[in-house]
């Protein structure tokens, strides 16, 4: 049984930090890559940051640059964003996708790991919000 779970939200106030975790079960991570995703109200989910389990390259999106840093176990099979510097316009819902095809061409990666239809298996998802 495919499952994949987030957890690590909650409430922060800005410049403040979380560490987000995403484990996954009952598939190979093996060619994958995962990423996150994040989902305002009112607004389209957008990637946040994405990473290959074949070689640990990374992507982050412009507004996240230099704040968050993506993460990676293998043996535990489990991802991690490390946020940091949070501002209130952090505040989304947080979900984790696994793409199952990665493509570890790092100029096919870069163009295709915003797409979300990319992704097989997305978790629930875990709210975070930056508010003082």
């Amino acid at each position: 049984q495919v499952q994949v779970v987030e957890s690590g939200g909650g409430l922060v106030q800005p410049g403040g930090s979380l560490r987000l975790s995403c484990a996954a079960s009952g598939f190979s991570f093996d060619y994958s890559a995962v990423g996150w995703f994040r989902q305002a109200p009112g607004k389209e989910r957008e990637g946040v940051s994405v990473i290959s389990m074949t070689d640990g390259a990374t992507y982050y999106a412009d507004s996240v640059k230099g704040r968050f840093t993506i993460s990676k176990d293998n043996a535990k099979n489990t991802v991690y964003l490390q946020m940091n510097s949070l501002k209130p316009e952090d505040t989304a819902v947080y979900y984790c996708a696994v793409d199952r095809r990665w493509d570890t061409r790092p100029v096919e990666a870069e163009r295709l790991w915003r797409q979300r239809g990319r992704y097989d298996y997305w978790g629930q998802g875990t709210q975070v919000t930056v508010s003082s």
